[in-house]
């Protein structure tokens, strides 16, 4: 790829397809499994990238299960990143926003006594605003422990269900009871989610 200025590269980037993702991994299969943790870890940072299409692209390369579980550290890792950085700054910061947007001190509050429940669902979904997840519950006084449990089962939910449908792409059109079984497991998880929940407080 010839070199793209900065507003280029953004769009390059944030409009990525499967097929771009794929060869980049082909291109760096060297490396072994780093390009499949950096991808996802990346979009942890900069939430403009399509993390859909770097999990997908994950199994698609390496298979389900190295697939998902490289996905499953690049994205525990990257939120654990940015959790701690609005922590940092958040020492310094998070009362002026709580000064300045009164109606934050409502949310914040919910995110510190329900702090499981809401970061594990909103974890669970691909298309949730994670790096806003990520960046509230830094904010807030969330234990670092509760933040870790919700996100790492919560992104293991969300990122097994993409591996599962994604590895095989044609399989799956062939035979639609994939996306079925997909839900089934999403629903079942979710469910354990809750009962975990209930012990873990």
């Amino acid at each position: 790829m010839s070199w793209l200025s900065g507003s280029e590269w953004f769009e390059y980037a944030k409009n990525m397809k499967l097929e771009d993702i794929q060869g980049w991994l082909d291109r760096y299969s060297a490396l072994g499994p780093l390009p499949g943790i950096a991808l996802p870890l990346l979009e942890a940072l900069l939430p403009f990238l399509p993390l859909v299409v770097f999990v997908v692209a994950n199994a698609s390369a390496y298979g389900m299960w190295a697939g998902f579980l490289y996905s499953w550290i690049g994205v525990c890792v990257g939120s654990l990143l940015v959790f701690m950085l609005a922590r940092k700054f958040g020492n310094k910061y998070g009362d002026r926003i709580r000064k300045r947007f009164p109606k934050s001190e409502k949310f914040f509050g919910y995110v510190e006594r329900k702090g499981f429940t809401p970061i594990f669902l909103l974890s669970c979904f691909p298309f949730s605003p994670s790096a806003l997840v990520n960046i509230s519950a830094g904010l807030s006084r969330m234990p670092l422990h509760t933040f870790l449990v919700s996100i790492v089962l919560g992104k293991a939910v969300m990122i097994f269900t993409l591996s599962f449908l994604g590895h095989d792409l044609r399989a799956m059109v062939d035979h639609p009871w994939r996306i079925a079984a997909a839900v089934v497991v999403l629903i079942a998880l979710w469910l354990g989610g809750r009962k975990l929940e209930a012990r873990y407080e």
